[in-house]
């Protein structure tokens, strides 16, 4: 599969399962590709929290705006802004991973209006599947577990056993990655982006 040349999440809430999503905590919109200028809204939940625009923005600069032919996974996928930005720009495969009950009726509704038949969502631990994907070689891994949670070592571990040789990790943290934490996982940095309280990080194993 040919990629656009190199260079150099919305998140998962981990909640326990809720029978219904609420409206009118905000919205996000798609930024690029077949769906551009789609606004999507987010549930009201606790701990979620959307990419912003401008962050998902920035993220598709640094990946190369046409994703065609790609195999992603947006683990903690919440409201959905970063996998279906990717099925927006022409990934091939999106498999969105999510927890909470109400979120997944909610992604499941929003795919079926933009009839994304490159997506699809699955209600379950984003970690296990992730470990599932073991060998698949992914293209692209979308991480933003719960800050509060005990996930993003695990996650780590599991995405990169999941990926393609150049394949990119999308890492969102509350702190940033340093060098010393991401080489025993067998990861290094491509690019960082500090806005707010949230750390953005383009990451894949080192070069050969």
């Amino acid at each position: 599969m040919t990629r656009p040349a190199r260079p150099g999440r919305a998140a998962g809430t981990g909640a326990a399962p809720a029978a219904s999503v609420s409206r009118g905590a905000g919205e996000v919109r798609i930024i690029g590709g077949q769906w551009k200028r789609t606004r999507l809204q987010v549930p009201d939940r606790p701990g979620l929290r959307p990419t912003p625009d401008r962050v998902r923005e920035t993220l598709f600069n640094w990946l190369g705006q046409d994703l065609g032919g790609w195999r992603c996974l947006d683990a903690f996928a919440g409201s959905g802004a970063l996998g279906l930005e990717a099925a927006s720009r022409g990934a091939r495969e999106v498999l969105m991973v999510e927890q909470d009950a109400g979120l997944v009726a909610n992604l499941q509704s929003v795919v079926q209006r933009l009839k994304a038949e490159a997506v699809r969502v699955l209600r379950g631990d984003g970690v296990v599947q992730l470990q599932q994907q073991r060998g698949q070689s992914l293209d692209l891994v979308f991480l933003d577990p719960p800050f509060g949670a005990a996930l993003f070592e695990p996650a780590l571990q599991a995405a990169v056993a999941a990926l393609a040789p150049d394949g990119r990790i999308y890492l969102e943290a509350p702190a940033a990655w340093t060098e010393d934490q991401l080489a025993p996982l067998g990861l290094v940095a491509l690019r960082h982006l500090k806005a707010g309280a949230v750390h953005a990080h383009l990451l894949a194993r080192p070069p050969a």
